[in-house]
């Protein structure tokens, strides 16, 4: 599975003006028709209703930027969640705090995940959960 290119969307906005159908488009482009009508009900200009390239590529590129970026478990996310930890807020208040202050942070699953391993290694993270490491 790969994105459509510049080029690609150049190519339907070309084909449309011409009256190629779906999927004659699909088949010039190299892509399933399914794909196709995706980007036409994702990128088309809302307004008239018609398929530009250049207005769905920043579109497109604009989803691309805003979409969530993963985080990865750093020692300064390990420090705060321990902090966090030790004050009593549970794993969804720390990603909770995390967010409203603005500050990196991962997923609640993610300090879960943490807390099990750092039992296993003969930790204590766990005692610091409210309910004491039940499941």
């Amino acid at each position: 599975m790969s994105h459509l290119t510049s080029e690609q969307r150049y190519t339907i906005s070309v084909l449309l003006e011409q009256n190629f159908s779906k999927s004659e488009i699909a088949i010039v482009i190299k892509k399933d028709k399914s794909v196709l009508t995706r980007e036409l009900q994702r990128n088309c200009d809302l307004r008239s209703g018609k398929y530009d390239f250049d207005l769905a590529q920043r579109k497109y590129e604009k989803r691309q930027k805003s979409k969530t970026k993963r985080n990865d478990l750093t020692l300064e996310i390990k420090e705060r969640i321990k902090e966090y930890l030790h004050q009593e807020l549970s794993p969804e208040q720390i990603v909770g705090v995390c967010s409203k202050n603005g500050l990196s942070c991962v997923s609640t699953e993610s300090i879960y995940q943490h807390i099990w391993k750092d039992k296993k290694e003969k930790g204590n993270l766990y005692l610091s959960l409210r309910t004491t490491g039940k499941r």
